[in-house]
């Protein structure tokens, strides 16, 4: 399916309650060499309710491990986990491609406390 037809396919509201996204902090971020595709393994803190979760992010044109603590992102949170190689990825951390075709992390643009819903 093209991103065209995928922009025009619709989804109910409670289609889009279903899918649970949330912010939180990037705690750790190392690299991923094992990856078929080149990667990072990012542990995101999503506060208390949640805690720390692990996900793995096709994210090095753009973006270094070392730059990626303390950064907030926006992840889909109740997805069931996805064996990458040797690595369990908890979670589904969201980006969009630019137009080279990067992958540019969604973040807040103010501050939000780890756990956030997005609504």
């Amino acid at each position: 399916m093209s991103d065209d037809a995928a922009a025009s396919t619709l989804a109910s509201f409670d289609d889009f309650m279903k899918i649970d996204i949330r912010c939180g902090t990037v705690v750790e971020a190392t690299p991923f060499p094992e990856a078929r595709k080149p990667a990072i393994k990012l542990v995101i803190d999503f506060g208390p309710d949640i805690g720390r979760k692990k996900s793995s992010a096709q994210i090095t044109e753009l973006y270094d491990p070392q730059s990626l603590v303390g950064k907030k992102v926006m992840a889909v949170v109740n997805f069931p986990p996805r064996q990458i190689g040797p690595f369990m990825s908890e979670v589904l951390t969201l980006g969009v491609a630019n137009d080279r075709g990067e992958v540019v992390l969604v973040s807040p643009d103010s501050d939000a406390p780890d756990g956030s819903r997005m609504h």
